[in-house]
């Protein structure tokens, strides 16, 4: 991004930042940036200033943003994902979009994968079943090193939840779009291989054109039988036919679903009420504002001194 005329005399020129989610609460966002940007002046949606908004933060922003916003130059997303700004025709293309690389929300994902692999691995899923049905029966124990945890994505979420699966001593393997090298983990750009070798399937992808339905009937043959697969990703990563159809098989064990493709879940769904399915409503890692404010006040002050902004999403990738 070009420096802003006018040299040093604009480097501390007051920003306009707004806000349009309609999923974030402004206001909790609003405490926390205000005093690590005392220069700056804080709108939202939908109070445009007229249209002199330097910087949108957005997470599912209303219909009609972007075309308010003439003098844009950055647009923060409040989330990791940024599908659905990509998808909006209106938005600017020469306006950097950067995704919000959120530590807490990092660590709050690996949790959710641990706490769900762990689910299984131990057969906690098998064992509330047979609390409903008063049976008292011993499963057979295994040992993490008997498993392998295939994670699809290695990026921040991915690589740093693998770390944590190999800390607790499971065989990892991961698929990434590029060549990627991670400690204990065997990495791979070959979805196939990865599937054919994990009982368990973690997926963390971004949602492109790509990876749409990636994980379908021909995805779970691949599998060997009895495993499960956890996904905190996108619902559209899952074909939920083939999913169910794996499921009642027997060829998985078990699903942890935290995305869907309709959200809320439709009360009509069969998931909710298949023995083999365990449901969370999209809270496997929220944006925590406390952890994530550093980054997005790192970018705002970028945007001032008309550097370019960190995390930029490459358009042409989905990511």
């Amino acid at each position: 991004m070009p420096c802003p005329p006018g040299g040093n005399a604009n480097i501390a020129r007051e920003l306009n930042l707004l806000f349009a989610s309609t999923k974030e609460d402004p206001e909790r966002w609003r405490r926390l940036l205000e005093p690590a940007l005392p220069q700056d002046r804080f709108f939202a949606w939908p109070d445009v200033n007229g249209g002199a908004i330097d910087i949108a933060l957005v997470a599912t922003h209303p219909a009609g943003t972007f075309a308010q916003l003439p003098r844009l130059r950055l647009i923060q997303s409040l989330w990791m994902g940024v599908e659905n700004i990509l998808a909006d025709a209106d938005v600017p293309r020469d306006v950097p979009l950067a995704r919000l690389i959120d530590p807490g929300m990092v660590h709050a994902m690996a949790e959710t994968v641990i706490a769900s692999v762990i689910d299984w691995h131990r057969q906690r899923y098998a064992y509330r079943a047979q609390q409903r049905a008063r049976t008292w029966k011993w499963l057979r124990q295994m040992l993490p090193s008997d498993r392998t945890v295939g994670v699809l994505g290695l990026g921040e979420l991915g690589s740093y939840a693998a770390a944590k699966l190999v800390a607790l001593g499971f065989k990892v393997c991961g698929w990434s779009r590029r060549p990627k090298s991670l400690p204990g983990v065997g990495c791979s750009t070959d979805l196939d291989v990865v599937l054919s070798k994990s009982d368990a399937v973690v997926c963390l992808l971004p949602l492109t054109a790509q990876t749409r339905g990636v994980l379908d009937a021909r995805a779970f043959a691949r599998m060997p039988k009895g495993g499960c697969v956890v996904n905190l990703a996108r619902g559209a990563h899952v074909v939920t036919r083939d999913l169910l159809a794996a499921l009642e098989s027997g060829q998985l064990a078990h699903a942890y679903l935290d995305v869907f493709d309709e959200e809320p879940l439709p009360a009509a769904s069969p998931l909710w009420a298949h023995p083999g399915v365990t449901i969370t409503p999209h809270v496997a890692a929220l944006t925590e504002p406390r952890t994530a404010l550093p980054r997005i006040v790192e970018n705002v002050e970028r945007v001032r001194r008309g550097e370019t902004p960190l995390d930029l999403v490459d358009r042409e990738a989905g990511y």
